[in-house]
């Protein structure tokens, strides 16, 4: 990619700085999307010595592009997104993608399509860490942020996509435990 290319790939990509998602911070700020995919290459460098058998470099780079569509359509929670929303957001995505230069925009294709397929273990360790960080984050937010509908989903949110891994359980019950322990605080 020689530098113009890559000047112009990220005046679209800068876009997720300002997108923000329906998660906020713990200082009470909506959180952006960008923020959201530093997170979850983070957790990706953390967990690396439990996933030995797993390229874990890949199931970064899917961190990072995973939510590239977004640039076009905003944020639209989960719980709210529906079959229309994702195939325009696809659509946009496979445009611009294609519009990059073809090493770049081949290797793009190849990982949103084995995200997308759920087979291999980067794809499913990408999509655990994708569920289960937008469930920490709520965790670290103020509960006077959540919605009623957050305070039942945030218990079981996610419970399908770590049935893989022990260690994928095992956080996804932690998570479940502050997420139990911050409604309880709410309650007294």
């Amino acid at each position: 990619m020689n530098p113009r290319e890559l000047i112009s790939a990220l005046l679209i990509a800068v876009r997720l700085k300002d997108t923000t998602r329906h998660c906020y911070t713990e200082k009470g700020r909506h959180e952006s999307v960008a923020e959201h995919t530093w997170m979850m290459t983070l957790i990706a460098f953390f967990i690396m010595e439990e996933f030995t058998n797993a390229d874990m470099n890949k199931v970064i780079q899917m961190c990072i592009i995973h939510d590239l569509g977004e640039c076009f359509t905003g944020d639209i929670p989960t719980f709210a997104k529906n079959v229309n929303d994702n195939k325009i957001e696809k659509e946009l995505l496979n445009d611009w993608v294609d519009s990059l230069p073809v090493k770049v925009s081949e290797k793009m294709i190849a990982l949103y399509r084995e995200m997308e397929e759920q087979t291999t273990i980067e794809a499913k360790i990408y999509k655990a860490i994708d569920s289960q960080e937008a469930l920490i984050q709520h965790n670290f937010s103020d509960l006077s942020t959540w919605t009623e509908h957050e305070k039942s989903f945030n218990l079981i949110y996610a419970d399908d996509r770590v049935n893989f891994s022990d260690y994928m359980k095992k956080l996804r019950e932690e998570i479940r435990k502050d997420t139990i322990a911050k409604l309880k605080k709410c309650d007294l």
